[in-house]
């Protein structure tokens, strides 16, 4: 009872408050998805007659990041097709994932689902698993998913079949106020190729002598994502099972958490805007995600020169440890309520599948592509006044290319919020940390045999 009681509330968690919604057209035809599931060869010939002539209405969150840059691709759109016009939606990674759940369960997705749909990369698979028949297959559709990153491309991609386009790299970067660690003894160079230990070491210090944690982060659910890949983990071995309750990589980062909690270091918010907030007004002296933080970190521009990025920690006490990993990164999914689905790979094949200049365009707001083809522009190697005139994107390009090689499941986001429950309930309740493990297994193996 006690396993079946926490999986119910961990799958209720996971609904409402996973990672920001509204509505979009469409009609109930019968017959409308299953012209649309499969979008036919075709729609690669899409500029033939007035294809670009219509309206894409899109869900997704991060003004700075995610809206911005799918504004400046319907800019670069309007150029060949005046006619075309975009709806924006802002709306949280949680919301759609609720949205989704409900509409399906209501019968009513034509209601309410737009055409175009943004999915953090660790949900995309687990919701085109969930609702198979509310997302395009888009192996077929034209575009060149080989011009992409093959490890960012595998995340949308269920039974062979394409379901996605990718959109930003996730290589993770630890970014820091270079002013507040030189009043505390530090530069950057203190906390590059470090470990776990050495940081929580170093970042007591920042602590004691500026009474600033030198992190943040909503929970544990973005930190232990960071960490684990970092050394080639994961929740699931090779064979697809669970290896959570004797995975020795989990646990030793479970307990480097509990420690940079415990000490201060680590400053947990409740929410996006309290997450945010306290990078931007110096509450903090760093950040520690993957590189779209940059965006969020840029908005407070009266901070320019006083940031720089260096790789992350590795973790120290475990086989294939480096300093690089990923987290984060997110991919646009189309639906089958879309009302114009040629409209729709034109415009992606236009623009994410096949624009330098959109990359170029977005790249300042920390956008680094995945799109092999805008890797080569100049752009790339330009000097950044922000970061302390550093290189950074040349930076992360070179650390996208060391990042260890993770198995990924559908159930992987699950797999990490039990994790992440098991750490709170250590951390606030004084629970056993291999019993809490123990229970996370469970509860994720009850939602895969559902």
């Amino acid at each position: 009872m006690r396993k079946r009681m926490i999986a119910l509330f961990m799958m209720a968690f996971l609904v409402v408050g996973t990672l920001a919604g509204c509505t979009g057209g469409g009609s109930g035809d019968e017959g409308k998805k299953d012209d649309k599931a499969n979008v036919e060869n075709e729609a690669g010939d899409a500029n033939e007659g007035d294809v670009g002539a219509g309206k894409l209405t899109v869900w997704c969150w991060d003004p700075t990041f995610n809206i911005n840059a799918m504004n400046a691709a319907a800019e670069i759109y309007k150029k060949d097709h005046p006619q075309f016009e975009l709806e924006v939606t802002e709306i949280s990674s949680g919301d759609i994932i609720q949205k989704l759940a409900t509409s399906t369960s209501a019968g009513n997705t034509a209601d309410v689902l737009p055409d175009v749909i943004l999915f953090d990369d660790s949900l995309v698979a687990q919701e085109v698993v969930s609702y198979p028949d509310v997302f395009m297959d888009l192996t077929d559709s034209g575009i060149d998913f080989s011009q992409f990153s093959e490890g960012k491309v595998a995340c949308s991609v269920v039974d062979g079949k394409n379901y996605g386009v990718p959109f930003d790299s996730g290589a993770a970067i630890a970014a820091y106020r270079t002013d507040i660690l030189e009043d505390a003894g530090f530069t950057i160079d203190d906390f590059t190729d470090v470990t776990w230990s050495e940081w929580i070491k170093k970042a007591k210090v920042v602590k004691e002598k500026t009474g600033k944690a030198l992190i943040n982060g909503q929970s544990s659910y973005n930190q232990v994502t960071v960490m684990l890949k970092s050394c080639g983990g994961s929740f699931f071995d090779e064979d697809g099972n669970l290896d959570i309750a004797g995975n020795e990589k989990i646990k030793r980062i479970c307990e480097l958490y509990l420690e940079m909690l415990e000490a201060g270091v680590y400053q947990e918010e409740v929410g996006w805007d309290t997450y945010i907030g306290n990078i931007n007004n110096g509450n903090v002296a760093g950040a520690m995600n993957g590189c779209w933080i940059m965006s969020s970190i840029q908005a407070a521009d009266n901070q320019s020169g006083l940031w720089a990025i260096t790789n992350v920690p590795s973790v120290d006490g475990v086989d294939d440890a480096t300093n690089y990993s990923s987290q984060g990164g997110s991919t646009w999914t189309i639906t089958t309520e879309c009302e114009n689905p040629k409209l729709a790979i034109d415009f992606f094949n236009s623009t994410f599948a096949g624009s330098e200049e959109l990359y170029d365009n977005i790249l300042p707001s920390g956008a680094i592509a995945t799109w092999i083809p805008a890797g080569g522009s100049e752009a790339y190697s330009q000097e950044v006044e922000f970061y302390g005139n550093q290189p950074v994107y040349s930076m992360i390009v070179e650390y996208t290319s060391k990042i260890p090689i993770c198995m990924t499941n559908a159930y992987e986001a699950s797999a990490r919020q039990a994790v992440c429950t098991a750490i709170s309930n250590v951390a606030f309740s004084g629970a056993d940390l291999d019993e809490e493990l123990v229970a996370a297994e469970e509860t994720v193996s009850f939602e895969m045999e559902r």
